[in-house]
C-alpha cells in the first residue's frame, strides 16, 4: 500500500521534509538566541547603570572609543563652552521637549558634545540658559554618537538654524572647526533649572522593537516546521486513501467503477434487421389494407 513513496514525487516531497524541519528549527533557534542576547544585554546596561551612580568618574579617555561596555560610564572633562545648539522632539516622562546642548572645548583641544538637560515645549534658543562662562569641569554619564531613526532619533531635515536631529559627530562636523569626539555626555546634574537627561542604552542593544521582532520570528520558524510535518501527514493519508479506494474499485468521487457493457447486436443479423418491414406512414397504411372488413 505505501508503495508510492518510492515513486519520483514522492522522493521530491520526502526530500524537501527533511531538508525543510532542520532549516526552520535552525532559524528558529538562531532568532530565539537573538533574542535571549538583547536580554542579557538590558540585564547588563541595568547593573551598569546602577554601579554608574556609585562609581568615580573616569577621565575621558580611558573609555574611549565608546562600546556596550563603556557606555553610559560616568566620566569628566574640563575645557570651556562654546556654541550651543538645540535637538528638538525629545520625550522625557513622557512630554515633548528638547536638548540643551553645549559644545565643550578640552583642554586636549578637541570638541566634546554635552547634553545640559532637557525643556519641555518647542525648541526655541530664548528658553535655553546661557552656559557657564570660564573654565568648567562636566561630569556625566558617556554616549555613543546617534544614528537617526534609532531608539527614537529624529530623522527629519530641514530643521532651522542652531538646531541639529541627532547627536553625532557627523551631523557636527560642519559646524564645528575643531576636531570632535565620536561620543557624547550627558550631565548628571543639570544646570540653570533643567532636567538631567537619562543615560540610553546603546543602538541595537536593550528590549527595543528589533528584540521583540526576534521574539516574534522565533515563533514563526517553529510554526513553519510544524506546517511542514501536517502538511506530509496529510499528504501521505489522502495517498494512502486513494490506493485503497483504487483497490476496492471505487473511482475519487466515490461511485463503483462499473465495467463496459458491449453494445447487443438485433436477433437475426444484419440481413434480418434488413428483412424488417420499414416504419413509418406506408408501413401504416399496408397494415390498414391488410385489415379484413367484417
Amino acid at each position: 500500500m505505501y508503495r508510492f513513496l518510492l515513486t519520483p514525487r514522492w522522493w521530491g516531497i520526502n526530500v524537501f521534509v527533511l531538508l525543510a524541519i532542520p532549516f526552520c528549527v535552525f532559524m528558529g533557534s538562531w532568532q530565539l538566541s537573538r533574542f535571549e542576547a538583547r536580554v542579557d544585554d538590558q540585564r547588563r546596561a541595568e547593573a551598569q547603570a546602577t554601579s554608574a551612580r556609585t562609581e568615580p568618574a573616569r577621565p575621558l579617555a580611558e573609555l574611549l572609543p565608546v562600546d556596550k561596555e563603556t557606555s553610559g560610564r560616568r566620566v569628566t572633562a574640563r575645557g570651556q563652552y562654546g556654541e550651543q545648539l538645540l535637538v528638538p522632539d525629545r520625550r522625557l516622562d513622557d512630554r515633548e521637549g528638547f536638548y540643551v546642548l553645549t559644545l565643550l572645548r578640552t583642554d586636549g583641544g578637541r570638541t566634546l558634545p554635552v547634553v545640559r538637560g532637557w525643556l519641555p515645549g518647542t525648541a526655541d534658543a530664548a528658553k535655553a540658559p546661557a552656559p557657564p562662562s570660564g573654565e568648567v569641569s562636566v561630569s556625566g554619564a558617556l554616549q555613543a554618537s546617534e544614528t537617526p531613526g534609532d531608539n527614537g532619533v529624529s530623522a527629519r531635515g530641514g530643521l532651522p538654524a542652531g538646531q541639529i536631529a541627532a547627536i553625532s559627530s557627523a551631523s557636527l562636523v560642519n559646524l564645528v572647526s575643531d576636531e570632535l569626539y565620536d561620543a557624547w555626555v550627558t550631565l548628571s546634574s543639570a544646570d540653570g533649572g533643567m532636567t538631567a537627561v537619562p543615560a540610553s542604552t546603546p543602538t541595537g542593544t536593550g528590549l527595543d522593537l528589533k528584540a521583540f521582532q526576534n521574539l516574534g520570528y522565533t515563533g514563526e520558524w517553529f510554526v513553519f516546521a510544524g506546517f511542514v510535518v501536517f502538511m506530509w501527514f496529510r499528504l501521505l493519508r489522502r495517498e494512502v486513501e486513494f490506493a485503497r479506494d483504487a483497490a476496492l474499485g471505487i473511482s475519487p468521487e466515490g461511485e463503483p467503477v462499473a465495467a463496459p457493457v458491449a453494445a447487443a447486436e438485433p436477433v437475426g443479423g444484419a440481413h434480418a434487421a434488413s428483412d424488417a418491414p420499414p416504419a413509418g406512414p406506408r408501413a401504416a397504411d399496408q397494415d390498414e389494407a391488410s385489415t379484413p372488413v367484417r
